[in-house]
């Protein structure tokens, strides 16, 4: 049977030590066995290294931040649509997909297909909603308080107990074990994301991670659960390990299904010595780890393309666990011609 020929654009290329899920997409994606897929890269920094991985992304785009308006960035990707044709477009960081999800039937208008979270779910995981959240969908989660000024964390500062995480808007998160700690913190964080800064009760046990794909109408298509098994100064995994685990399974299984979540997700979850599991983050995308659900038998990017494109998308029911994935550096070795193109021209 011959594959099918598809354009499909992706963002998150940036594949550096805080890196997006961009790369490992487009590899599940270029790993399918039903797909000819060309790859559209998006890219809004040119020195996001996916641009310049050319047996992984055919051609690629400088696009505005999100923070230019949804009106200049759909301008931009209909510009670029003209040209490539686009099939499917996946974004994949959180900042982005407000403008996204608020541009889908736009996106359809032009012939470009996404599968993305309903503004409605995508608003209700944020993580100063995250207790209403537990509430509405019966899982446990630590106690978050939002912030919004800094004399509001003055106010509060006596009556706080240390350790506590406090969390930037939509990325980074620091653990603060004292009240100096705490200051530096919020300051680095207001002043990269703006308010609200978020402090979470600490929850003493071992951060494990799934990664899933839901259908929109209740059912789980894949699920692959991980634990951390190299963390980087950043909090990020270099390193995990594919787990045993029917708990974790059971309530990605539970949230999908009550939530009717739409899309790709990962849950950030901690188990405490009583084995009790706190969710303590939604993101509402594949992770950059997603690779390791591939290896481990679960290729949710191509799941997440059919989704997309409507086409019958089977549940995946196993997976290979102890399967491990390792990150690596990597030096690439690009003309200063490909990078003053992109410069001058906003494309490569």
């Amino acid at each position: 049977m011959s594959k099918r020929k598809l354009t499909i654009a992706i963002t998150g290329l940036n594949n550096t030590d805080n890196p997006g899920p961009g790369i490992p997409v487009i590899r599940g994606i270029l790993d399918s066995k039903l797909f000819d897929a060309r790859i559209i890269g998006l890219a809004y920094e040119n020195l996001e290294p996916g641009i310049y991985m050319r047996d992984l992304v055919d051609k690629s785009y400088h696009i505005p931040y999100p923070s230019a308006g949804s009106d200049i960035l759909l301008k931009r990707i209909e510009h670029i649509n003209k040209i490539e044709k686009i099939d499917v477009l996946i974004p994949n960081f959180d900042a982005e997909l407000y403008s996204f999800i608020k541009s889908s039937e736009k996106l359809k208008k032009m012939g470009i297909a996404t599968f993305l979270p309903t503004m409605e779910q995508f608003e209700e995981r944020h993580k100063w909603n995250l207790c209403e959240f537990g509430k509405k969908y019966n899982v446990k989660v630590p106690s978050v308080k939002s912030f919004y000024s800094e004399a509001e964390l003055y106010k509060a500062a006596p009556g706080l107990t240390f350790p506590v995480f406090v969390k930037g808007k939509f990325y980074d998160a620091y653990l603060a074990t004292n009240a100096e700690q705490l200051r530096m913190h919020f300051y680095k964080l207001y002043s990269k994301w703006g308010f609200p800064v978020l402090l979470q009760q600490y929850i003493r046990g071992t951060e494990v991670n799934v990664v899933a794909l839901g259908d929109g109408h209740g059912k789980t298509i894949g699920a692959v659960p991980m634990r951390k098994q190299y963390i980087t100064d950043k909090g990020k995994a270099w390193a995990g390990i594919t787990l045993d685990d029917e708990k974790l399974i059971e309530i990605t299984h539970k949230i999908i299904k009550k939530s009717k979540w739409r899309g790709g997700m990962e849950l950030e979850l901690i188990k405490d010595e009583m084995n009790n599991l706190y969710l303590i983050e939604i993101n509402p995308r594949l992770p950059a780890w997603v690779y390791l659900a591939v290896g481990a038998g679960q290729n949710l990017p191509e799941a997440l393309v059919k989704l997309a494109l409507g086409l019958k998308t089977n549940k995946y029911t196993k997976y290979d666990i102890g399967k491990l994935f390792i990150r690596y550096s990597y030096d690439l070795i690009c003309k200063l011609e490909e990078f003053e193109q992109l410069s001058l021209y906003g494309e490569l």
